[in-house]
């Protein structure tokens, strides 16, 4: 059996990943320290799966801990040999980065610094890591590319940077041994259409799609669209929104890319290449889910953008990876996480 370690693999993107890899038939090691997801996701994992046998005595297994952890780390590591690691674990609010900086260079820079010496230590130099697409900042680029510059407009954004640029120096210090892909993530939304598991952060929310979620379901009152005078083409933000299962298959392609090739870092995107406004987004989840959502422009937030879309031609000429969900797709599937299933991860 084939071991790969997923750190931060309770939470939103964490729990799709595992997902895809048991289905691909993969002994998943998960790492979490449980901060803003529950341990309940591995059981809606298995039942996806249509697994008959008790929790964690298959091919997934929980290890509850912080990757900052050294000792921690160090004894997961001793008993099991992994053929991979898929580094997702960290803090992930750009608004909440410029409030409590010190709190996310520790957790996400701290956390990553420990996790490669350990990877070092053991020779496990097979790295796929959950990047961003934040730190390319404010750009005029219809599509950005790998090669735009690295810009980064917050603390959130300025943290995936830096651990990028250490894995730089990583690979540079032993180019004949590490495989390391960042992926470079846009905007995942949606939930895996059994509607078991999806994304509940903890509240306030401060991504898009759990704050509709709330709306639709009466929770709140209204969504806060944060600007209507972006130079957009209805005035709101526009993202490259992409499927949580669109982006997990990505990371299982970049991972067997890694395993199949010689030793070389890639940058990577992971969105759609097309572009969808906040407007957009809340009148297509409306049209699909038979709702309303109230609205109310508000000031635009620190650190945010006008646009950011992918241009997603790497991914589809190296891993032969192609997105296969559209907008009504992520409404739909997210909709009926709020609606069927609902566990805290």
């Amino acid at each position: 059996m084939n071991k790969v370690l997923v750190t931060g693999g309770t939470g939103f993107i964490g729990s799709h990943v595992c997902l895809c890899l048991l289905e691909q038939d993969y002994e998943v090691h998960i790492v979490d320290s449980l901060i803003n997801s529950s341990p309940n996701v591995v059981q809606k994992i298995l039942e996806i799966k249509n697994l008959k046998t008790k929790i964690f005595e298959k091919d997934i297994f929980l290890h509850i801990g912080d990757i900052r952890d050294e000792k921690f780390l160090n004894q997961i590591f001793s008993e099991n040999e992994f053929l991979s690691v898929i580094h997702l674990a960290g803090l992930k609010s750009v608004s909440e980065s410029t409030e409590n900086p010190l709190q996310y260079w520790e957790v996400n820079l701290g956390g990553s610094i420990n996790l490669f010496k350990i990877m070092k230590k053991y020779c496990c130099k097979n790295l796929v890591f959950s990047s961003s697409a934040t730190i390319y900042g404010n750009t005029d680029k219809k599509l950005i590319d790998e090669n735009s510059e690295i810009k980064p407009i917050n603390t959130y954004g300025e943290t995936k940077a830096s651990i990028e640029n250490l894995l730089k120096n990583i690979y540079h210090s032993e180019e004949k041994e590490w495989k390391i892909c960042n992926l470079r993530y846009f905007n995942p939304i949606g939930n895996h259409n059994s509607g078991l598991i999806g994304e509940k952060p903890s509240y306030p929310p401060n991504n898009l799609f759990p704050y509709l979620n709330l709306v639709a379901s009466g929770i709140k009152e209204k969504l806060l669209i944060f600007g209507n005078d972006w130079p957009t083409e209805d005035g709101t933000g526009v993202r490259d929104y992409i499927h949580v299962m669109d982006l997990a298959s990505g990371h299982i392609a970049a991972m067997k890319y890694l395993m199949s090739n010689k030793p070389r870092i890639l940058n990577v995107n992971l969105g759609t290449g097309k572009g969808t406004s906040v407007l957009k987004l809340v009148k297509t989840f409306e049209e699909v889910n038979k709702c309303k959502i109230p609205y109310e422009f508000v000031s635009r937030r620190t650190g945010d953008v006008a646009r950011t879309v992918a241009d997603i031609n790497l991914a589809n000429k190296i891993f032969d990876w192609f997105p296969e969900r559209n907008i009504s797709d992520m409404c739909i599937d997210g909709w009926k996480w709020k609606n069927f299933g609902h566990v805290s991860i």
